[in-house]
């Protein structure tokens, strides 16, 4: 085992007698040393009720004869952090995150984890963490959240707060009702309710194989969920015994899988980041140009929060992933039989299952031929942007306005506050990506308060930034290379038209390449926003988004 390294000889009496402070008995030195990365918080509500879960995880390993350690992990709540400088340290806190595992399961030679996590940027990270370590692991994601209600209305987070908030400035609805509808939303512990960044990540990682399944839609609150963070704890132990690593599992045909998957559900834009990056330390042949292929082959089998009033309780009940990947199973020929931790394939785990075809759709009857995400090119993109097409109202698909630039989020949102944006706009965010922001924020405050304003259909907004799992409307973003990066978007002038043809997958600017390079050439570059600290280190060494804006070479 690993931990012999710190555990086993005469020169280790001083490793043991440290362990043995932590109150591990002499007994358990026979025993793999399988570390519990929790991301528990106060802070975030989708990681407060990870301390049961941590006892269930507990309990599992011991009860499969492991001695659990429980060590932390950073946790940002996007939520929170949105609309100000904190959301340039969520995107950021992945790679973070990453570090502190292997530096934590390095530093002490543990034998295997389990990763407890649940929100946006967690998920990824400690993926990320599992390629890059490649010792047994298994996924454990927390949950969704409840449902909210207000006056017997079902809500969300993003349409009983933040969408709320738009239609409050609009005049359609009242102070009150905005305040009621903000108590009721987030009801208690859980990811978000739609199919956000958090559920979207953990509903890949299930088809990737890393977690068990139904973990991904479990509720955070649900003795199902502690069922399976018991069962977790106790399989990891298999896992060591049996030498079943994380790249034993997650391939090439599995990341696959999970963008066929991602596309079918129309999930969160930022899962393509976050696939990139784990294909980067996996080291599989994962590009943008396999979403751009598998776009054109997988419809949309279900539509959930916030493009739909369906939540991921509701995903639920019709059956889950498993449900989903029933559907697509020999109807995608691009889809195949890969395995998850527990030994199980694919058409193992949808045999004999009920799928309510009302909600998870079959493909002949899907909810739209376009999958969920799709990848466009041009001359403002020519590495890439990416929209979520199940967000776009069908009449805004094709789609010619007038760009009004600004070169941060802030800038944008005292434009929408004053009134200033009108329909036939093409709203420009620049200096949001990566390297600029840094740390690619999401932009789910301008674009909430467009949708709550009304204009979802006769706005667009296009940006090297990001957007949350919970934004709608004809929002692009990870525009590549970004304007930091010399990026075609920073030259973009007030007035200029913009062209987005999403059947096509088209974004370009109308502006002859004549003038395009002689825009270019009097170019003045702006100086980094941050020089110093964390975030400058990251815009220092991250790559673009096309890539998926990750910090490891």
């Amino acid at each position: 085992m690993r931990s012999d390294e710190v555990k086993n000889g005469l020169d280790r009496a001083g490793h043991r007698s440290l362990l043995m402070a932590t109150g591990v008995t002499q007994k358990q030195f026979k025993a793999p040393f399988i570390g519990i990365a929790s991301s528990f918080s106060d802070l975030v509500p989708g990681h407060t009720g990870m301390r049961d879960l941590e006892r269930q995880i507990e309990k599992g390993i011991h009860t499969g004869g492991g001695q659990a350690f429980v060590f932390g992990v950073p946790a940002v709540c996007d939520g929170i952090a949105m609309g100000h400088c904190g959301m340039s340290y969520s995107l950021p806190s992945r790679d973070l995150i990453a570090d502190c595992v292997e530096t934590v399961a390095n530093a002490h030679q543990l034998d295997g984890l389990v990763l407890l996590s649940n929100c946006d940027k967690i998920t990824p990270g400690m993926i990320m963490a599992a390629l890059r370590l490649n010792i047994p692991c298994v996924l454990v994601t927390a949950g969704p959240m409840q449902d909210g209600f207000c006056q017997n209305n079902r809500l969300t987070m993003i349409k009983g707060t933040f969408e709320a908030t738009g239609k409050y400035k609009a005049g359609n609805i009242t102070l009150e009702q905005l305040q009621n509808m903000e108590i009721e939303a987030c009801p208690g512990a859980g990811a978000c309710q739609g199919l956000y960044t958090a559920n979207t990540m953990a509903c890949l990682s299930e088809v990737m194989g890393l977690s068990l399944t139904d973990c991904a839609t479990s509720a955070a609150v649900s003795a199902k969920k502690r069922r399976i963070a018991f069962e977790s704890g106790v399989l990891i132990n298999e896992l060591i015994k049996n030498n079943v690593k994380p790249l034993d599992i997650i391939t090439k045909d599995s990341m696959r899988n999970a963008i066929i998957t991602d596309l079918a559900l129309g999930g969160s834009t930022n899962s393509i980041l976050h696939l990139l990056a784990i294909a980067n330390e996996a080291a599989i042949d994962i590009t943008l140009d396999d979403f751009a292929e598998l776009s054109h082959k997988v419809p949309q089998i279900i539509k959930l929060d916030p493009s739909s009033d369906m939540t991921m309780s509701d995903f639920d009940k019709a059956g889950g992933v498993k449900g989903a990947l029933k559907q697509l199973f020999g109807q995608i020929d691009e889809l195949t039989d890969t395995i998850n931790v527990n030994g199980e394939k694919i058409s193992e785990r949808i045999r004999n299952i009920w799928v309510d075809e009302n909600v998870i759709r079959p493909l002949n009857n899907p909810v739209t031929s376009n999958p969920g995400l799709a990848v466009l090119y041009g001359n403002i993109a020519p590495n890439g942007a990416v929209v979520k097409i199940s967000g776009v109202e069908k009449e805004a698909l094709i789609f010619e306005g007038v760009a009004k630039t600004y070169d941060s989020e802030e800038e944008c949102m005292a434009a929408i506050n004053n009134n200033e944006v009108k329909s036939g706009d093409v709203l420009v965010i620049r200096y949001e990506g990566p390297k600029g922001g840094p740390g690619m924020r999401e932009m789910l405050s301008p674009t909430s308060a467009i949708v709550g304003r009304g204009l979802g259909k006769q706005v667009a907004l296009i940006t090297d930034g990001r957007f949350s799992g919970g934004t709608r409307g004809l929002c692009i973003g990870h525009i590549s290379p970004e304007a930091a990066m010399g990026g075609v978007i920073r030259l973009i002038h007030n007035g200029d038209k913009i062209a987005i043809n999403i059947p096509e997958r088209k974004i370009n600017l109308l502006v002859s390449e004549e003038e395009i390079k002689l825009r270019a050439t009097s170019f003045v570059e702006k100086s980094p926003k941050i020089k110093k600290g964390y975030l400058s280190k990251y815009a220092n060494s991250v790559v673009g988004a096309d890539k998926g804006a990750s910090t490891s070479k």
